[in-house]
């Protein structure tokens, strides 16, 4: 095994305690510094995790931080992905890859100009649930895939969160938030999408906090909280999506997959694991057993991914794949405002299966 890639955080909000829980079981990433706008927040973790507090720039030119890992707010993406990829540090970023378009492809073109690696959340798509669905896929046991329909519906997320703001400003709403989980999870069971229609709604100018030290300030929402749309993959299936901070619930299945001669459920893509259902032609539904994907995965794994990849050879959460799912998801946007088809641009390698295993190590 080689050595640990050492991981500079810069963002210590809530996503961080999740990444942080996982690093301590994966000898593939060492932690070594973390930076905040707050440097009371980030002098707490790094006494807690016995590592050193930076400020921003010290961290992403800091000679013991090899890959900068972007926990900052979706506007924030971009500026500090290029100021790590400027300073020759790799670059592993929350999802999205950026707020915009133009910005994730300058992150792109400019890691490629670098020669650094850049990767992007998320990574539930490595669990054992969307794997083991995939490997029902590629196995056939659904025959040629048909179509698949992917639903998330939740009231909002200022009920539990206290600073949504960032959830209805642009960069934000339901597809930009949750969709990447979905979507990354439609193309790495179907491959990538050639073109998209849709149409989008918002049914309240402002929301109301919930919960925390602000509970029951209001907040303004400048961005379309439904959003449904039809995903044409390049293989000739058809995704239905809905994504919705509008509704109240639903007992759709997070994610179905219909194939020629099977169905599949796909447990929620928005975590690592759960149960996946198989529903033959000439049978009945049955519950497959786990068959690939890293056992026991929590986030972070994407990052342990591209550890254990040797250099100059591809890993799973890449930024071509972000890209990608960043440019089906704007496109469907602009397909809704126009209420016209339209091609998605962008392509990708469908990423390669994961075998079921455990945590990966350092190449």
């Amino acid at each position: 095994m080689g050595r640990p890639l050492r991981i500079g955080i810069v963002g210590a909000g809530a996503i961080s305690g999740a990444y942080l829980s996982t690093f301590e079981r994966l000898d593939a990433v060492r932690l070594t510094a973390i930076a905040d706008l707050d440097p009371v927040r980030a002098q707490a973790v790094a006494d807690e995790r016995g590592v050193r507090a930076l400020a921003v720039d010290e961290l992403l030119n800091d000679p013991e931080v090899d890959l900068v890992l972007n926990l900052t707010v979706p506007a924030a993406h971009a500026e500090i992905a290029l100021k790590a990829i400027a300073a020759g540090k790799h670059v592993y970023g929350e999802k999205p890859l950026a707020a915009t378009l133009e910005d994730a492809l300058a992150v792109i073109e400019a890691g490629r100009e670098a020669g650094v690696r850049v990767g992007c959340a998320p990574d539930t798509v490595l669990g054992t649930g969307v794997q083991t669905a995939r490997k029902a896929i590629d196995d056939g046991r659904i025959g040629a895939p048909v179509a698949a329909t992917a639903t998330m519906v939740t009231p909002g997320h200022e009920r539990w969160h206290p600073n949504p703001d960032f959830y209805y400003q642009p960069g934000g709403g339901p597809l930009l938030d949750m969709g990447p989980y979905y979507v990354t999870a439609l193309v790495t069971l179907l491959g990538p999408v050639a073109s998209v229609i849709g149409a989008a709604s918002h049914t309240r100018g402002t929301r109301v906090i919930g919960s925390g030290p602000r509970e029951g300030e209001t907040v303004p929402v400048n961005v379309d909280t439904h959003v449904t749309g039809v995903l044409r993959h390049e293989n000739g299936a058809l995704s239905t999506l809905v994504m919705s901070f509008d509704a109240v619930a639903t007992r759709a299945a997070n994610i179905e997959v219909h194939g020629q001669t099977g169905s599949l459920i796909v447990p929620d893509p928005n975590g690592f694991h759960g149960e996946v259902r198989l529903h033959p032609l000439n049978g009945e539904w049955e519950t497959l057993e786990p068959s690939a994907g890293y056992l026991d995965s929590a986030r972070g794994y994407g990052l342990a991914d591209l550890a254990a990849a040797p250099a100059g050879q591809p890993f799973r959460a890449d930024g071509d794949l972000a890209y990608h799912v960043l440019d089906i998801m704007t496109s469907l946007l602009a397909a809704a405002e126009k209420d016209a088809a339209l091609t998605v641009a962008s392509t990708c390698k469908r990423p390669a299966a994961v075998p079921l295993q455990t945590a990966p190590q350092a190449a």
